[in-house]
């Protein structure tokens, strides 16, 4: 299985849509046997999603993610694990043991009222600039 961690300077980055870089773990029978530091090139929140897909990853380990780009990884298939804060490696070692600490509803905005009609992605889906605040 391939899992992947949104990535800077070994920990988990906290914002999905401006990650600059993930960590792929390729594992096998619970251990890692490969592990790589991908750039993401500055691809937007539904690029991300697609970028994923296409590395074969699985399982992605992040901080905060908007609702949007939690859509797109569901339409991927990817499994999401967020809301995990520290050490990207420990992350991974925790979430092939069972142990990983995650929470599902972990996003950061307030996109709650999107859940009714969460399955479609047109006019407030895959595009938002907004979710997480401006670089400046």
């Amino acid at each position: 299985m391939k899992i992947a961690a949104t990535y800077e300077n070994g920990r988990i980055f906290q914002h999905f849509g401006h990650t600059e870089q993930f960590k792929i773990y390729e594992t096998a029978d619970g251990a890692v046997t490969k592990e790589m530091v991908v750039n993401t090139c500055g691809s937007g929140h539904g690029a991300l999603a697609g970028f994923l897909k296409a590395n074969g990853v699985e399982a992605l380990i992040c901080g905060g993610i908007g609702g949007g780009a939690q859509i797109a990884l569901a339409e991927a298939g990817i499994k999401l694990y967020a809301g995990v804060a520290g050490s990207a490696d420990e992350a991974v070692q925790a979430l092939l043991s069972g142990t990983l600490a995650f929470d599902p509803a972990a996003k950061c905005n307030h996109h709650e009222h999107h859940h009714d009609h969460g399955h479609e992605c047109g006019s407030h889906g895959c595009h938002e600039h907004h979710d997480c605040g401006h670089h400046h």
